[in-house]
């Protein structure tokens, strides 16, 4: 019998997350991103630690809620997504940058690249605060 248990992580994250609406690198050091990046891949590193997570080499789901008051967001959904998907992704394969910057964070991946998502999904929820939860898990092969 195949084992169909999905592996999960969730997460919290205070503030607002990265986002990709430029060609510059999210990873380039001194980024206007910079300070999101880094949250997003300590709470990351934090979780997958205390769960003993290992990146997912198969095929993921993605799913990221906002918190944020009502008519306060800052971004659309796309580009919320594609920087978050961006960061939790490895690094390694944006080396033509120098990622030195971001010390042990650089290491911090929860898969392997964008192209193994599957299912990406995005909600907001109303909050006084601005923050989001993270969702990444491994999609169950069919059988």
């Amino acid at each position: 019998m195949q084992d169909t248990r999905a592996l999960a992580l969730t997460f919290e994250v205070s503030g607002l997350p990265p986002v990709k609406t430029e060609a510059l690198s999210l990873f380039a050091a001194g980024h206007r991103q910079a300070t999101r990046v880094r949250a997003l891949l300590q709470a990351a590193c934090t979780a997958a630690q205390h769960s003993g997570w290992t990146p997912l080499a198969g095929p993921v789901e993605v799913d990221v809620t906002l918190r944020c008051p009502p008519g306060h967001r800052t971004s659309d959904a796309s580009t919320l997504l594609g920087g978050v998907c961006a960061v939790l992704q490895d690094k390694k394969r944006v080396a033509n940058i120098g990622l030195a910057h971001l010390g042990v964070l650089v290491d911090v991946a929860l898969y392997g690249d964008d192209r193994q998502i599957r299912r990406l999904a995005y909600a907001e929820e109303p909050a006084e605060d601005f923050s989001y939860q993270v969702r990444v898990a491994a999609v169950p092969t069919a059988v």
